[in-house]
């Protein structure tokens, strides 16, 4: 019995470990508990239960034994779908048998610290281009190419750098778009650009939260209205501070 009791929470270890990765990667919320109660099913738990939000997650499993819950809190979360790609995979050759309890568990601990981020400077160059491209996208001229690839590319840079200082992840997004609209004033006012609001409207492309709306729409659709709602008000928070940062420097004109 006692080797039944910690068979079942190594399972439910598996299984928040799954979910915690999935979930501080950007991974749907209703993705997040399929995920963990297919893999307690796996593992001969047929009867589990999840409860997520973007801070949290709880999951009991029950059985012979008293119910057994744990809960974890998420402290940090990112964009990063290759790792929930990553977890769908060993999800699956765990519902295939493929590998067993400790080899799940070894997986999903290499998969958390792992960083599979791109590096710095390539997230920088990055952003740079799709701003430009962004600005095209946008019926601007291409005259601006180049001065909104610049913004574009610098702004991010100072989301970035800010980032790991300020951990509030809106102040950082308020100073990139500062400097998104600071950056795009001068362009024009030197003659190096033409279109303000084409520059602007480019270069903050690349912080607009457009995951968290699609995952709190998604997650409002199935029904997880806690995590859609409180998604909803993270995107709009978001949408705020970008919009302050750009207002601040326009007020100056």
């Amino acid at each position: 019995m006692n080797n039944e009791k910690a068979l079942t929470y190594e399972v439910i270890e598996v299984c928040l470990l799954a979910g915690k990765i999935m979930l501080q990667s950007g991974g749907e919320t209703y993705r997040v508990e399929d995920t963990m109660m297919r893999i307690a099913a796996a593992f001969g738990i047929e009867n589990s239960h999840s409860y997520v939000t973007p801070t949290g997650i709880i999951f009991s499993a029950e059985g012979d034994e008293p119910t057994k819950t744990k809960l974890i809190r998420i402290m940090t979360r990112s964009t990063d779908l290759k790792k929930v790609a990553m977890v769908n995979s060993i999800s699956r050759k765990i519902t295939s048998g493929e590998v067993d309890l400790q080899e799940a568990f070894t997986l999903l601990k290499e998969l958390d610290e792992l960083n599979v981020t791109f590096p710095f400077m390539v997230q920088v160059g990055a952003a740079s281009i799709a701003s430009g491209c962004f600005m095209i996208m946008f019926m601007g001229e291409w005259i601006d190419f180049i001065p909104a690839m610049l913004t574009g590319g610098l702004g991010y840079f100072g989301f970035l750098y800010f980032h790991r200082f300020i951990p509030v992840k809106f102040f950082s997004e308020f100073l990139a778009s500062f400097i998104i609209g600071l950056l795009s004033v001068i362009f024009v006012k030197t003659g190096l650009g033409q279109q303000l609001d084409k520059i602007i409207i480019g270069s903050v492309m690349t912080l607009v939260p457009g995951l968290l709306v699609t995952n709190a729409v998604r997650d409002l659709m199935a029904g997880h209205l806690v995590s859609g709602l409180s998604k909803g008000a993270e995107a709009l928070l978001t949408a705020f501070a970008i919009g302050s940062g750009i207002a601040v420097v326009l007020s100056f004109l």
